[in-house]
């Protein structure tokens, strides 16, 4: 799915218009990332919840080469599915 096709789908189920619904997604979007930047959890009941958890630094190898390449440690974002959507899968 698109983000044009996810504006369409939320304009048509919630009766508003796709401007209104393409406002309300990047809102939605901007606050999301605000809040993992923080470092927070969200928490949206029958989708999931979105942490972010540190990647410890490690060593990894080129599978074309064989050289070895120090990755460093970083913060991603993690996703966790609810069990409702899992069991809908």
């Amino acid at each position: 799915m698109t983000k044009k096709e996810l504006v369409e789908a939320i304009a048509k189920d919630a009766g508003v218009s796709k401007k209104a619904a393409g406002v309300a997604l990047n809102s939605f979007v901007t606050a999301v990332g605000k809040a993992m930047k923080k470092g927070q959890r969200l928490q949206l009941p029958g989708l999931g919840t979105f942490s972010v958890v540190k990647r410890s630094a490690r060593v990894v190898r080129n599978p074309r080469t064989g050289a070895k390449l120090n990755v460093p440690a970083k913060k991603v974002v993690k996703f966790k599915p609810a069990p409702a959507l899992n069991k809908g899968l």
